[in-house]
């Protein structure tokens, strides 16, 4: 469900920078960041490693090693998710020029 919640995050974000100007100083940074962390695979391959882990017998003592293994593969897409998640934050999102004049205005 977490994952859900950043993808959809990332889907507003990404149309929030795509309706700035191009000339905009983040923009095509930003554009990058999104699309990296939009990206299904890195997403669905560390959904499908943790569940890998969950289905595999705990108690093998020969299967230790590979669970160590998923795990740590697990845990590194997960941390590559979330750098750049952060990345994507410390350069900021907002709307600026006529759409961001035309959405602050009161309609009434």
């Amino acid at each position: 469900m977490l994952g859900m919640a950043l993808f959809l995050s990332n889907t507003k974000q990404l149309r929030a920078v795509l309706e700035q100007e191009p000339s905009s100083q983040y923009y095509s940074t930003l554009v990058t960041l999104i699309s990296v962390s939009i990206s299904l695979p890195l997403q669905v391959a560390t959904g499908i490693l943790l569940v890998l882990i969950a289905r595999l017998n705990l108690n093998g003592a020969e299967k230790q090693w590979r669970l160590n293994q998923l795990s740590n593969a697990a845990g590194t897409l997960v941390f590559i998710t979330l750098a750049i998640s952060t990345f994507i934050t410390a350069f900021g999102v907002c709307k600026t020029g006529f759409l961001a004049a035309r959405t602050s205005r009161n309609p009434l």
